[in-house]
């Protein structure tokens, strides 16, 4: 409890605390219900990643960082040996799912919609209420669920948690990716290798173009974040390496050219299995037949895009 009476701690970080811990032990009853799930042909692989997970979101805080390390390798285990199965799962039939469309109508997207109004209303009020961005998502679904509850009486917590559980055991081990590219970045910056980018560069970029540099700045953030899936973990190793000595240092404009290269960055989003949330969970959720079709759709906006962004680039920098 000292965390959350703790006055030097922020009302923003203990309330994010508050929703990882709601997590984690929502991911924990994920765990429990597939290890009483006779149909689940991996119930003990399966219950030891979701547990494992759980604990982690929820507690780690609070855990030394060599035990969460050791949690997190422990974890993987399951999922490495394909130990990680989805259970029996009750979804709603086509004919349920018409019937409950047709008593809510279009009234369904308010739920959606509360969570981005949320979002940016706290992302704008910041320095009044002192919430974050991220504290405004958290508020958002919650409010969402309200609208859930109020639209139909067969949307309890009950029914709300186990869609979750349904969600999560679909997706399996792929909804802790985000956050180990996440820990990723974080490593790569630590270890230098934005320096060891920029000693590699130089040999190829002629001082003092800063056309060359913007172009070489755009197509290492797309091909970095194919890499590592994230483009907010490969902005901060590209802009060491390449953005600040070869681009900024030569005046041009941060915030045109920070903003132009995190959109870069996204052009590789669409092109990387490694942006799971958005590329390979779809496929996973959707039961799609071919498991790169979203980003065989996706490459050629993503070359169209990254050349637009090159050009918007180099004529406003």
């Amino acid at each position: 409890m000292s965390f959350f009476l703790d006055p030097e701690v922020t009302m923003s970080n203990k309330l994010m605390e508050m929703i990882y811990i709601f997590i984690g032990l929502m991911v924990v009853y994920t765990a429990v219900k597939n290890l009483r799930d006779k149909e689940n042909p991996s119930r003990i692989g399966t219950f030891a990643f979701w547990f494992i997970l759980g604990i982690v979101l929820a507690f780690g805080r609070w855990m030394p960082s060599a035990v969460s390390g050791a949690l997190v390798l422990l974890m993987c285990v399951p999922a490495i040996l394909h130990k990680v199965k989805k259970g029996k799962t009750d979804p709603p039939s086509k004919a349920d799912t018409q019937k409950a469309y047709e008593a809510i109508g279009m009234k369904i997207f308010i739920p959606a919609l509360s969570i981005g109004v949320f979002a940016v209303g706290a992302a704008l009020t910041t320095n009044i209420l002192g919430f974050s961005a991220l504290n405004g998502v958290a508020i958002g679904v919650f409010v969402a669920g309200g609208f859930l509850f109020a639209f139909d009486r067969k949307n309890t917590p009950v029914m709300l948690l186990n869609d979750s559980e349904r969600m999560l055991s679909t997706v399996g081990p792929l909804s802790m990716l985000p956050m180990l590219l996440a820990c990723l970045g974080a490593v790569f910056t630590a270890a230098g290798v934005g320096d060891v980018v920029a000693s590699l560069v130089e040999r190829i970029i002629p001082a003092g173009n800063v056309n060359v540099g913007i172009v070489v700045y755009a197509l290492g953030m797309m091909l970095f974040t194919m890499i590592m899936g994230n483009a907010f973990a490969a902005i901060t190793v590209m802009t060491v390496g390449i953005g600040a000595p070869f681009v900024l240092a030569y005046g041009a404009n941060p915030v045109v050219v920070g903003m132009l290269a995190l959109t870069c960055g996204f052009c590789g989003t669409l092109c990387t299995p490694m942006a799971a949330n958005f590329n390979t969970v779809p496929v996973a959720l959707l039961n799609m037949k071919k498991q790169f079709g979203v980003i065989k759709n996706q490459v050629p906006i993503a070359i169209v895009m990254i050349i637009i962004q090159i050009i918007m680039m180099i004529m406003l920098k």
